[in-house]
């Protein structure tokens, strides 16, 4: 396996627009392997309201039957905010291509990220649609058609948004705590 697509995100809660993503990025034939990173703590966000081993063990269990898909805690175990860039060099040094998912949210901040310009040497953007924000034809983007937020989703639970095998954990999760930083 020699191309990777990191899928990097808060996951803060996970819902079925991230499922959504990764059921797209398996249908592009050259990613040999999609590779979903939660952060510990965002770079742009103070707070989370899931901790990452949290939101791991709930990625795991959404994705264990998703085929070439492998849930990382590299970010998690920095135990503080990791750039994309360096999440991006770790992976180079066991794949030779990485391709990194976003959403089209990030597309206005993107040249704020730590070392962009080195950053968009280093892989190829994959961008998932969201708010109708017009994606330009540099970027390779994603055909789904889930346009939920996680932020809206912490606010007003709704059940039909969660990914099913792991539904109920996160409601519960999310009624019983209020933000934290471990």
């Amino acid at each position: 396996m020699n191309t990777v697509a990191l899928f990097g995100g808060s996951f803060d809660p996970p819902h079925i627009g991230h499922e959504a993503i990764v059921k797209a990025l398996q249908e592009i034939k050259h990613i040999d392997k999609i590779i979903v990173m939660p952060t510990y703590l965002n770079p742009f966000k103070s707070k989370f309201y899931a901790d990452a081993s949290t939101r791991i063990e709930w990625l795991k269990e959404i994705f264990n039957d998703y085929k070439n898909v492998e849930i990382s805690d590299f970010e998690a175990n920095q135990k503080k905010q990791v750039a994309s860039i360096d999440s991006v060099k770790y992976l180079l040094t066991k794949y030779k291509t990485v391709y990194l998912v976003i959403g089209a949210d990030n597309l206005n901040s993107l040249k704020k990220w730590k070392n962009y310009d080195e950053l968009e040497k280093l892989v190829q953007f994959i961008v998932a649609p969201r708010d109708n924000i017009k994606i330009p034809s540099k970027f390779l983007k994603l055909d789904i058609d889930e346009d939920i937020s996680s932020t809206d989703l912490r606010e007003d639970i709704d059940l039909k948004k969660l990914p099913n095998k792991c539904a109920e954990q996160i409601e519960k999760h999310y009624k019983e705590n209020r933000c934290k930083i471990e």
